[in-house]
């Protein structure tokens, strides 16, 4: 018996980095999970490799329509939900004095109207016992150049965790956040520019900042939001799990 058998999960941006790691892990913990992606040749070769126990839906988080068409999809070929994993965003620098109004709008638009209306609109399916974990960053708490717009939607992230568990209160439905710390994945390429070069002399930067001496993997995270799905943190609610090999903890 695996720690999610029987669960039916759903994982926002699930086609790769974390969010196609923790599909995986859930799987191996006897979980169904769905998963969302933008980009359709993406989500199929994901779904391709999670197997029989993964669906992918096509959709964009900061689009209303596409979270009621997923959910209704959810509703007719499961009927509910156990977990959910508000895994879709992202970011790109942008120094103070360079941030545009397009820079702030589609940050915020991926990371906070996304994440809120994918929560909201999950409540209907999830019952007692449910789970929901939030991916935040440890730039929530920690300033870093360039970043602030990015931070600051992390930053609601975090709180929305406690101002959901307050408002679930009595319900049996968990909010806990994930914060991961510099980690291998498609995203963080995203933010260099683009070369294999680039890339090492980021996480080289990165890597002289955290006490374990590297980079986390995908799959690190992944465990943590198992934890946090499971029955082994039945007692953890409105709490931020940081996973960072103690980047932002010294």
């Amino acid at each position: 018996m695996g720690k999610l058998t029987g669960k039916i999960a759903l994982v926002t941006g699930g086609s790769e980095g974390i969010g196609f790691a923790t599909a995986q892990e859930f799987i191996k913990e006897g979980a169904f999970v769905f998963i969302t992606g933008r980009r359709k040749p993406t989500l199929d070769a994901a779904v391709a490799k999670l197997g029989t126990s993964a669906l992918g839906i096509q959709a964009d988080s900061a689009k209303l329509d596409d979270l009621d068409r997923l959910y209704a999809e959810i509703k007719q070929k499961k009927g509910k939900l156990d977990v959910l994993f508000v895994n879709a965003g992202g970011g790109e620098f942008a120094p103070l004095g360079q941030i545009t109004e397009e820079h702030y709008d589609q940050t915020f638009a991926k990371n906070v109207k996304g994440l809120v209306f994918t929560v909201q609109k999950a409540l209907p399916l999830l019952g007692k016992g449910g789970s929901i974990i939030l991916n935040a960053s440890i730039v929530a708490t920690k300033g870093m150049p360039a970043f602030s717009v990015y931070s600051a939607t992390k930053a609601a992230v975090r709180n929305f965790a406690r101002g959901w568990t307050a408002d679930l209160k009595g319900t049996g439905i968990r909010v806990n956040v994930v914060s991961p710390g510099p980690i291998d994945t498609p995203g963080l390429r995203g933010v260099t520019d683009g070369t294999d070069e680039g890339y090492k002399q980021f996480t080289d930067a990165m890597t002289a900042s955290v006490p374990l001496g590297r980079v986390g993997q995908p799959e690190e995270i992944a465990k943590a939001v198992v934890y946090l799905a499971s029955e082994d943190s039945s007692f953890v609610a409105g709490f931020d799990l940081v996973v960072d090999g103690g980047f932002a903890q010294i």
